[in-house]
C-alpha cells in the first residue's frame, strides 16, 4: 500500500536480519535539549536559534517533542535489536535531525498505528512519525508536514537480467506480488494496457507475504516483485548485504507508481510546532541532510524537494 493509509500486511515482510540499520541510533537519540551538535547520517547538525524561537513555549520548556510511532515498519521504523527498545529507521533518524536543528529532543514512543491519531487528538503526543499517508480525511484532525512521496516499486534480481526499466516492461512476464495489497490492484489495472500494447498480459503470481514473493524472485520463478517502493529499496540495500536484488528506478515515477505524500502528523493544537517543523525540514532539505538520511535506506528518490503542509489533494 502507499505508505500507511492503513497498516499493510507487508510491514512484516522484511526478515529480522534486515531490521538493523547500518547507522542505527540509540532509543533516546543524540539530540540535546540545550542545543549543541547532533550527527545524523554523517551530517553534523547545529541548533538554529531562529527555528528554536518558533517553537511553542511548552515545547521549549519541556525540551522535547513527544513522538508516536508504530514499530516495526521497515525502513521507516525498526528496532535496533529485536526484543530491545532502542529504535532506528528513516523516521527515527529524521526525528533526531529535526530535533538537532530545533534544539529539542524528539522522544519516540511505540504506539499501535490505529491509535496514533486519536492519541494526538487526546494530547498524549505532539506529533507522529510513522510513514503516515497525508490525506484530506486525516487533515480534518491533524496537520501534516510532508517529507516524502511514496508508492509502488519494482524489485528485480541483482543485475536486472530481464532489463526491467518501467512497470510496463512487466507485460508478458511473470510477476510476484503480495495478495490483498494496493500493489496487486495496480498490476491488475495495468493488464488492459499490456493487452493493448500487444506485449501480452502479466502472469501475476500472488503470495501470502512479501518474503515469499522474494523467494520466488531469488529462484527465478518470476522476473520481478512489486511492493511498496520504500520496502523494495530497503530489501535491495540489505538482503545479502545488497547482493541479492536491485531496485528499478523509473525517472517518470521517482517516488514510485501511484505515489502519495507521507507526512509528519502534528496536533492541530500546536500550529507553531507545525511551522517550526516545516521550516526545520526545509533547512535539512537545503543542506542535503534529508537526502543523506534517505540514501542510507536505499530510497533517496522518495525524498521531497520542498517541505509542504497538507499536500494531499484527495
Amino acid at each position: 500500500m502507499n505508505a500507511r493509509f492503513v497498516r499493510p500486511a507487508a510491514a512484516a515482510a522484511v526478515t529480522a536480519a534486515m531490521f538493523v540499520s547500518t547507522t542505527a541510533c540509540g532509543g533516546d537519540g543524540p539530540a540535546a535539549p540545550s542545543g549543541g551538535k547532533v550527527v545524523v547520517a554523517g551530517e553534523e547538525i547545529v541548533k538554529d536559534e531562529k527555528l528554536h524561537d518558533l517553537l511553542p513555549e511548552k515545547i521549549k520548556k519541556a525540551g522535547e517533542v513527544r513522538v508516536a510511532t508504530d514499530v516495526p515498519y521497515p525502513p521507516f521504523e525498526m528496532f535496533v535489536k529485536e526484543g530491545e527498545p532502542a529504535l532506528t529507521g528513516l523516521d527515527y533518524e529524521l526525528g533526531q535531525a529535526l530535533g538537532g536543528k530545533l534544539g529539542v529532543r524528539f522522544a519516540f514512543t511505540p504506539q499501535k498505528f490505529d491509535g496514533i491519531v486519536p492519541a494526538l487528538q487526546a494530547g498524549k503526543f505532539d506529533v507522529a512519525m510513522s510513514a503516515i499517508t497525508d490525506n484530506k480525511e486525516r487533515q480534518k484532525v491533524v496537520d501534516f508536514v510532508d517529507y516524502s512521496r511514496s508508492g509502488s516499486g519494482v524489485l528485480v534480481a541483482e543485475g536486472n537480467p530481464s532489463r526491467i526499466t518501467t512497470l510496463d516492461d512487466l507485460c508478458g512476464k511473470k510477476v510476484a506480488v503480495q495478495a490483498a495489497t494496493n500493489q496487486l490492484d495496480l498490476l491488475k489495472t495495468r493488464q488492459a494496457a499490456c493487452s493493448a500494447s500487444g506485449r501480452g498480459t502479466m502472469d501475476i503470481q500472488t503470495f501470502p507475504k512479501d518474503s515469499d514473493a522474494q523467494l520466488a524472485l531469488r529462484s527465478g520463478k518470476v522476473v520481478a516483485q512489486v511492493l511498496t517502493k520504500p520496502a523494495a529499496g530497503w530489501v535491495a540495500k540489505t538482503a545479502d548485504k545488497g547482493a541479492a536484488f536491485d531496485l528499478v528506478e523509473d525517472p517518470a515515477a521517482p517516488g514510485g507508481y501511484n505515489a502519495s505524500p507521507n507526512g509528519i502528523a502534528v496536533s492541530k493544537q500546536l500550529p507553531e510546532l507545525t511551522d517550526a517543523i516545516q521550516k526545520a525540514l526545509q533547512a535539512l532539505i537545503d543542506d542535503g541532510t534529508l537526502t543523506a538520511i534517505y540514501q542510507q535506506y536505499g530510497v533517496a528518490s522518495i525524498a521531497v524537494r520542498k517541505a509542504t503542509k497538507n499536500a494531499a489533494v484527495d
